[in-house]
């Protein structure tokens, strides 16, 4: 498969301390969508799930902690049964395939990217700042 060919994965996480287990949750959430707690699809490059991981490393301890990623077919078959399983803001028909529900998270994700790429260098940074403890 092409480097550069997005496709989705289902990344799945057990993290043994809080204070880490609140690192993750915040990191994966920012690349994927919560399917629940710790499992997320995640859609993009192998070099996107490869710079995730690289993150995800800084923050966990291998010997305590658990984090595995399965890709995902291009197309594929799934079912949900309970409650609405989709993170809000993604609008899913009831009568919608499982493909048009990707597709609507997919579109999601990439308005979500593209609003965090126009927020200014400057502002990330202060926002740095403030995390830890300089004004």
């Amino acid at each position: 498969m092409p480097r550069n060919q997005r496709r989705p994965y289902l990344l799945a996480y057990d993290i043994a301390d809080p204070k880490r287990l609140v690192r993750v949750h915040r990191r994966v959430r920012n690349h994927g969508l919560p399917l629940q707690y710790s499992v997320f699809l995640v859609v993009g490059t192998t070099h996107d799930l490869d710079r995730l991981l690289a993150e995800l490393d800084d923050i966990i301890q291998p010997n305590e902690d658990d984090i595995r990623v399965y890709p995902l077919p291009l197309t594929f078959d799934a079912h949900a049964y309970g409650r609405q399983w989709l993170p809000a803001g993604v609008d899913v028909p009831h009568d919608a395939s499982m493909a048009q529900a990707l597709l609507a998270m997919v579109a999601e994700q990439d308005a979500r990217a593209a609003a965090q790429g126009a927020a200014s260098p400057g502002a990330s940074r202060r926002r740095r700042k403030r995390r830890n403890g300089r004004a």
